[in-house]
């Protein structure tokens, strides 16, 4: 009877993980796609109608995230989840099909929405259907598929972008590499509709219903005093997950490896690499997470990251060039995915009370994408005006003041029930006693 118990928790987890991997695959097809639908559309020449283009999407996932939240606590979490596979499969047909600039802006908007919804609620579902004994490592497939999403949009771009002849792929490139969503897509939504609810979910809608609750926790009571600590955390954590300067990797890579001295060819083998190295650590995290804990792997993350960002820019400093440069690279991305990566969605999927885990959650992420967005607005202004090095030691230096942050407030949360770590938090917030 456990084994199939088992079974059947690593089934809904892996299927409402399938988010996550669509959430992945979104977000980066789109870096493949720029250099075929700009010339489609003229606006290879429009640097405006460029960032418009890169940042519609975006835009979504902020509404997607502000909105899951309430949405999820009033009906449910399941039908969330298959909104989200809903809105990707939509934007995956329509971003292919549409002819026209504004239209192809409309449906990014729509994926942008789903990817909002899918990353505020797989993490807290799967937390909330898993064991405490195993709940980091199923947590942590959502990252796994996440990463596994960015490879595959990588492997798809690259393989489309390379394939086919120029004439041909101007026309079409574009439209197949957003197209190839739709499989995944597909066989989300339809498998999303044998998830169950979550137990969470149905135990607060009975209290409530029995007590003649609200329906909803007021949005205002997660600014209460004893919830403040733990919001703050979770706010920190979900920002620095960015802000710690990884994802320039992925989202500036053609600039960082030819800053670095790499061709084209060059460019498009190592982003390849990074995203296999991605995966790879992504697996190391999925055993070292119940072993070694998450504020053990998010301090080694933070102070990982600072110190090899610190080597990193001062090799653009000394303007080394080559497979150094690659190698630190890759390190820098192995750091985080077997560390910040996938320990924050475990840490914000597991820090929050119930009464208050779906607007804080949603809060939470609405301040990671703010991050997102920041991030990669402002690293072309911070290299063309630090150059290379200058961006990366500021990295290692939010880093370094993330590791100090963490070491004071960071609990550890392994092997514990969500019930135990929310009276853990919330009393010793209200006794002012943190003592980790």
């Amino acid at each position: 009877m456990r084994t199939n118990t088992n079974v059947y928790t690593y089934f809904i987890c892996l299927v409402s993980a399938m988010g996550g991997l669509l959430f992945g695959y979104d977000w980066v097809v789109i870096g493949g796609a720029k250099p075929f639908y700009e010339v489609y559309f003229n606006i290879d020449n429009s640097p405006a109608m460029q960032g418009l283009a890169m940042t519609t999407a975006l835009i979504g996932c902020l509404v997607g995230a502000m909105l899951a939240g309430g949405a999820a606590d009033r009906y449910g979490r399941k039908p969330l989840l298959m909104l989200s596979a809903v809105l990707f499969t939509l934007s995956a047909v329509a971003t292919g099909a549409f002819n026209d600039f504004i239209l192809f802006n409309i449906a990014r908007f729509i994926g942008g929405v789903g990817i909002g919804v899918a990353s505020a609620l797989a993490p807290m579902y799967i937390a909330e259907m898993s064991p405490a004994a195993i709940r980091g490592r199923m947590v942590s497939l959502n990252q796994m598929a996440i990463v596994l999403g960015i490879l595959g949009a990588q492997v798809v771009n690259m393989l489309i972008g390379r394939g086919i002849s120029e004439e041909w792929g101007q026309a079409m490139a574009w439209r197949w590499m957003f197209w190839a969503e739709t499989v995944p897509a597909s066989l989300f939504l339809v498998l999303s509709f044998f998830l169950p609810e979550s137990p969470v979910f149905l135990a607060l809608k009975a209290k409530r219903a029995e007590n003649s609750m609200s329906p909803l926790a007021p949005a205002s009571s997660i600014f209460k005093k004893k919830y403040s600590l733990v919001l703050l955390l979770g706010v920190v954590i979900a920002v620095f997950q960015q802000w710690c300067g990884t994802n320039v990797i992925f989202n500036y890579a053609q600039e960082i490896f030819m800053g670095a001295g790499f061709n084209v060819d060059g460019m498009f083998i190592n982003i390849v690499i990074t995203g296999i190295a991605n995966v790879v650590f992504t697996f190391v995290a999925l055993y070292t997470v119940e072993r070694w804990g998450r504020r053990t792997l998010m301090l080694i993350g933070a102070c990982g990251l600072g110190l090899i960002y610190l080597i990193l820019g001062t090799c653009y400093w000394l303007q080394f060039t080559g497979t150094l440069m690659v190698v630190l690279v890759v390190a820098a991305i192995s750091c985080y995915a077997m560390t910040l990566g996938p320990v924050t969605w475990v840490l914000l999927s597991e820090i929050f009370p119930h009464r208050i885990r779906g607007v804080a959650m949603a809060l939470c992420t609405f301040a990671l994408w703010v991050g997102c967005c920041t991030l990669t607005f402002s690293f072309p202004v911070m290299n063309a005006t630090l150059g290379s090095y200058g961006s990366f030691w500021i990295y290692s230096v939010i880093c370094f003041c993330a590791f100090l942050f963490l070491l004071r407030y960071c609990p550890e949360t392994k092997g514990k029930t969500l019930e135990e770590l929310e009276s853990q938090l919330v009393h010793n917030n209200s006794q002012q006693s943190i003592v980790w």
